[in-house]
């Protein structure tokens, strides 16, 4: 099954990246480092409605927006959403159908609803892979 993917405009793509059915939506920047790796439909969501400051309720006709960034080796599994605002830091690994709303440090490995860090990579295997110029 082919999963076609949709960028922005303000979409930076690194080198060596592989995508499966990845959509981008809103006005803000997503930046995605090399060696980027994803499981099919992923989304990632840089602008919301205003629904705190806003002049009618639920809300109103602005947006908020705010820039996503993805880091260098970054994979990310099947159906993840990742929202407005976040940073995915180097090395991380984002498990299947996750909804990252905060930021995860380098060599995290989350999951969940909210996504939440339950474990690191081993950080000097993973260095020693890649100073080896080991890439998937």
């Amino acid at each position: 099954m082919t999963h076609f993917c949709k960028f922005t405009k303000n979409t930076v793509i690194g080198n060596n990246c592989h995508f499966n059915g990845t959509n981008i939506y809103g006005k803000g920047t997503v930046s995605i480092g090399d060696n980027f790796h994803s499981g099919q439909m992923i989304r990632m969501q840089t602008s919301y409605h205003n629904y705190d400051k806003g002049k009618q309720i639920p809300y109103d006709d602005t947006w908020i927006t705010r820039d996503i960034i993805i880091g260098d080796n970054v994979w990310i599994g099947e159906r993840v959403t990742i929202l407005a605002g976040v940073h995915i830091g180097e090395g991380a690994v984002i498990q299947a159908a996750s909804c990252v709303t905060e930021d995860i440090p380098p060599y995290a490995i989350a999951g969940g609803h909210p996504c939440k860090v339950f474990k690191f990579r081993d950080i000097e295997h993973y260095k020693r892979l890649k100073s080896e110029g080991k890439f998937h």
